[in-house]
């Protein structure tokens, strides 16, 4: 049994959503098991023979500060969730919570791996080859230092060589041109430091690579930092929205509108199909020293039920373990004395000052 600790308050719906979600992933995983965690009140109705609920008296609302999660609301069902992977009980923890907050909690509670200062959210987008790409990070960091950019490249061709053999995928810097003149200061030395580390051999630099490049699978990985990843992340929702609507609106229509939407409809519907965000919900925060999965804030219990099989999968096959002996071999370029580690500042000074 593969057992998965699950923030239940987390999220804009909280239980009306996750626990719906929790009885179709138990339905659907014989060999899956839950831990719920969250207030007696709203966990009193669910019952399962593979769920054990865990009482917790607090919960991290969505626009609470990190400080706030950090300091105050030590007994939240966002940290028992993850306390159950640092404790070994759960392999991993899911959370559509407060999305600062997490990564915060998460890094105080299992540390990050040597060489990363912060973990980072991996999500995979559909691209026009068939496959996707993985996009980090997708939201934790708002505000990245080049070091840091040059961490989630490491993370992010950990996590693909796993996942999909491929001994050296290549790594592309989100910028607004290709050419290596352009773009801010941060994402030009970054841009220096991914050269560097190409020309050593450390990762496989493709180079700068621009927002359509995402969906054209230009690059097997795209680096940026949490503010732009989240908004490309954000668009492609909104895409798959605007097709839902505009199928409802031509099967609407007169005849005729009708007559062609029904013979393109098995185009169309592979096409929802395919940029629906739902069956791509929940991404690792890739760089701690354990398994934790972020879920759309606003994900509803299909969505949610994916970040559940997302966690178990990952955890199933053991990725943490293969992530980790992965990036042992990139600790030599992550420690050089010639990329110094970035000035604390925001979540990281609230961090240090817990140590």
């Amino acid at each position: 049994m593969t057992t998965i600790a699950v923030d239940c308050m987390g999220g804009d719906h909280g239980p009306s959503v996750t626990l719906v979600a929790c009885k179709a992933f138990l339905q659907n995983h014989e060999e899956a098991r839950l831990i719920l965690v969250g207030l007696p009140q709203s966990l009193a109705a669910f019952s399962h023979p593979r769920a054990t609920l865990v009482e917790a008296t607090e919960v991290v609302g969505m626009d609470d500060p990190i400080e706030v999660a950090l300091r105050r609301k030590k007994d939240s069902s966002m940290r028992v969730a993850v306390q159950q992977v640092k404790n070994g009980t759960a392999a991993a923890a899911v959370s559509a919570g407060n999305t600062g907050a997490l990564m915060a909690i998460s890094r105080y509670l299992l540390k990050t791996v040597e060489g990363i200062e912060r973990p980072a959210i991996a999500a995979q987008i559909p691209n026009a080859k068939g496959g996707a790409t993985t996009v980090l990070d997708m939201g934790a960091n708002v505000d990245c230092s080049a070091e840091h950019l040059l961490q989630f490249a490491v993370l992010g061709s950990a996590l693909v060589s796993v996942l999909s053999g491929n001994v050296a995928p290549t790594v592309g810097l989100l910028n607004i041109g290709e050419e290596a003149i352009k773009g801010t200061e941060t994402i030009k030395k970054a841009g220096q430091l991914l050269r560097a580390a190409g020309d050593s051999g450390d990762i496989c630099f493709y180079g700068n690579v621009e927002g359509n490049d995402i969906f054209k699978g230009t690059a097997d990985i795209v680096v940026c930092d949490g503010f732009v990843g989240n908004v490309a992340l954000k668009t492609m929702e909104g895409l798959a929205t605007m097709i839902n609507e505009i199928l409802k609106r031509e099967f609407s229509r007169n005849i005729l509108t009708k007559i062609a939407a029904l013979i393109s409809y098995p185009v169309l519907m592979a096409l929802k199909q395919r940029v629906d965000h739902r069956r791509y919900n929940g991404g690792p925060l890739l760089g701690l020293r354990g398994l934790v999965f972020k879920s759309h804030g606003s994900a509803d219990a299909i969505a949610f039920e994916h970040a559940l099989a997302r966690a178990y999968d990952a955890a199933r096959h053991n990725l943490l373990d293969r992530i980790q002996t992965r990036m042992a071999r990139a600790a030599p370029l992550l420690t050089r004395a010639d990329i110094p580690p970035s000035e604390a500042k925001g979540v990281d000074s609230v961090f240090a000052a817990l140590q």
